[in-house]
């Protein structure tokens, strides 16, 4: 608790009051009150409104004084509140002039954007208010006293991780998920055991910053099914964490219940990464609602034109003004409260590169916000991962500023491995460099070896097993007549001429098989889309961010029929973890210590590499280790001899994606159609 410095010297309406401390922002506690302090370069007055909680109207409106102004901020101190049962909001006056970007209007309450806790969408899916009410989100003041029990942030190197990104609703909300809780945090924790038996390292949950799921909603093209936000890419306050994603949101604990995830998830040694959305907010375009900092200095927090609209680089109304040197801040607070308070371990950044973009969407050659992130010191062990594009056409792949720090997403990875998957050719020389690591997209010696983050599939597309089920998106459920989501996917049907169901079925299966052995055994770090391991399927819908129903959420009924691709992902997890040289090092050397190149490239004759067909064989070296991938995408089976190794060694096959597999001890393996095949060695 922050002590204040002497008794209260003011007084409103019987409310004791003294001028505060502008910082921090936001609404602390102090001896014997609450601390409130706001920023706005252009407001006139602003007043601040308390309400007891769940109570349409203020029980008071308290002025900020001139004397309570220091600068641009607003600060004041309110004692005697009882500060578990307040919410409260900033009411600004100002200029409301279009053309100048100010929009100031004082018949609105607004949210804190420093808000630590908020209120208003306490249940997910339940609407306390109706529609036409003026507020539906509230700021409340936040009593941290959570035990932590020692935790702190793992700092796992970054070339160990394997990373699972997960919807923290889409999770568990199926009722085959089998929780007490579902879709909740809480719920997340009784699948701990399901991730160490998977084996992954560390959790990527897609936002869980406080949204609003009933943003734009609607009914979708069948008259039943509501559309919601459920994504939640659309962020309402930035330091909340969302209370529709708590069991115990109603009371108010999202706070306490995300925490005990998180400390529970670092006991099993498991990291957490936070998908953050900055280059956007819920506000929307010119017609969307007043929320926060439309009402608070629209002219600071937003990329406006000349003639005062919003720049949408985003594609979704609005783009924040992220190098402005009020907003830089506010993230860099934002994800130092994230890393200190949360003790997150990391953080995916959507559409980054709208973070490197001047006031007027000019891309900034070395952006004041993205080198304050890599060099801040409370986030110097933090993973920091770019989404390396944006809605506006900045497309930064290999090209992301990264001071040593940054890494990507790797889309390149993900297309030219889909593409050779389904035996496109001219793609295998790609996926030879995409399995090193992608040293032709981020050469080592200026982006190390472990730039790139990659994925076959994300949230952002087709499931695993849907890429291999539809050659076409089918997203008319959304009722946007299928016009949104991705038309480029690289997929493919698997229907092949005179194959039965089954077989086409099987051949699926095995589909999934090859790309997660090249995702796992690639140099990176590798990112599953939960559910890819048990064959989760979409129905082809490649964009399910309003589907908050049976479409989206996991299935986990299909774990048991499809534990064959469970335990194959499992078992390459494993593989990853037990063999040094299939993981990106700090400094690794071309040739190993055996005399071997640490990584080369074969084709069915070992050191003979085609890169022409559709056929390639990586060996993997370290020392005493040898790892060898066989990847046959063609429609034909093919013989691969194996790259010798050492006499006092031999090959040993650990997997391989085609069921009737056989090897028999020599130095050559026939390896079938459109399958792989994985060696590791033995010594005799």
């Amino acid at each position: 608790m922050i002590r204040v410095d002497s008794y209260p010297t003011h007084e409103y309406q019987n409310i004791k009051l003294r001028p505060g401390r502008v910082l921090p922002f936001g609404a602390t506690i102090v001896q014997g009150g609450v601390n409130f302090s706001v920023f706005s370069s252009h407001a006139t007055s602003c007043s601040l409104a308390l309400f007891r909680r769940r109570e349409k109207d203020p029980y008071v409106v308290i002025p900020f004084d001139k004397e309570f102004r220091i600068g641009n901020v607003f600060a004041m101190i309110v004692f005697d509140l009882d500060y578990e049962e307040i919410e409260y909001g900033f009411i600004f006056d100002g200029p409301n002039d279009f053309s100048e970007g100010h929009w100031f209007d004082n018949s609105k309450v607004l949210l804190d954007p420093y808000a630590k806790i908020i209120s208003g969408r306490d249940v997910w899916g339940e609407v306390p208010l109706p529609d036409h009410e003026l507020y539906p989100y509230r700021s409340r003041i936040l009593l941290d006293d959570f035990d932590w029990q020692g935790d702190r942030p793992l700092e796992i190197p970054m070339q160990d991780l394997v990373i699972y990104e997960m919807h923290v609703r889409g999770l568990t909300a199926h009722p085959s998920a089998n929780v007490n809780y579902p879709g909740t945090f809480a719920a997340v924790r009784e699948k701990i055991p399901y991730f160490k038996k998977l084996g992954i390292n560390c959790v990527e949950f897609l936002p869980i910053f406080e949204f609003d799921e009933f943003e734009n909603w609607r009914y979708s093209p069948d008259g039943e099914t509501k559309l919601m936000n459920y994504w939640g890419y659309s962020t309402v306050g930035f330091f909340a964490p969302k209370a529709g994603l708590a069991a115990t949101g109603r009371y108010g604990m999202q706070v306490d219940e995300l925490k005990t995830l998180i400390r529970e998830l670092h006991k099993n040694d498991i990291e957490v990464i936070l998908d953050v959305v900055f280059n956007h907010t819920a506000e929307g375009n010119e017609n969307g609602p007043y929320i926060s900092f439309r009402g608070i200095d629209n002219k600071t927090y937003y990329m406006l034109t000349p003639e005062g609209w919003y720049y949408n680089f985003s594609g979704c109304g609005n783009t924040m003004n992220c190098n402005n040197p009020i907003v830089r801040n506010m993230i860099l607070d934002c994800l130092r409260y994230w890393a200190s308070e949360y003790h997150i371990d990391g953080f995916r950044f959507d559409l980054a590169s709208i973070l490197g973009r001047d006031q007027n969407g000019a891309p900034i050659e070395n952006p004041p916000l993205l080198e304050n992130l890599a060099f801040d010191p409370v986030l110097g062990k933090c993973k920091l991962i770019a989404e390396a594009w944006d809605a506006g056409g900045l497309y930064q792949v290999g090209s992301f500023p990264s001071w040593g720090r940054w890494t990507e997403w790797n889309g390149e990875y993900r297309d030219d491995v889909r593409k050779f998957l389904k035996g496109e050719p001219g793609k295998t020389w790609l996926v030879a460099q995409g399995m090193t690591g992608s040293p032709h997209i981020y050469p080592p010696q200026y982006r190390g070896n472990c730039a790139s983050v990659n994925f076959v599939t994300c949230h952002d597309g087709f499931t695993m097993l849907d890429l291999f089920s539809y050659n076409h998106k089918l997203n008319v459920a959304n009722g946007e007549n299928n016009r949104d989501g991705c038309n480029n996917n690289n997929s493919w049907d698997c229907w092949v001429p005179g194959y039965s169901e089954a077989e086409v079925m099987e051949l699926r299966k095995k589909m999934i098989k090859n790309a997660m052995s090249i995702l796992l055994l690639s140099h990176g770090v590798p990112m599953i889309l939960a559910g890819d391991e048990f064959g989760n399927s979409q129905n082809g819908n490649n964009n399910v961010y309003c589907q908050d129903n049976e479409l989206s959420w996991l299935n986990w009924d299909d774990l048991e029929k499809n534990q064959d691709i469970f335990q194959y992902v499992a078992a390459l997890i494993q593989l990853r973890k037990n063999h040094r040289c299939l993981r990106s090092q700090e400094n690794i050397q071309p040739m190993a210590d055996n005399g071997y190149p640490a990584v080369s490239y074969h084709g069915v004759i070992p050191w003979h590499a085609d890169f022409s067909g559709n056929m390639l064989g990586v060996l993997f070296t370290d020392g005493d280790d040898f790892v060898y991938i066989a990847m046959n995408m063609h429609w034909e089976g093919h013989d691969f001899v194996l790259p010798y190794i050492p006499q006092e060694f031999h090959w040993n096959l650990y997997l391989a994606s085609d069921k009737d597999a056989q090897y028999h001890g020599s130095n050559e393996m026939y390896v079938a159609s459109r399958s792989v095949a994985i060696f590791t060695s033995k010594k005799k």
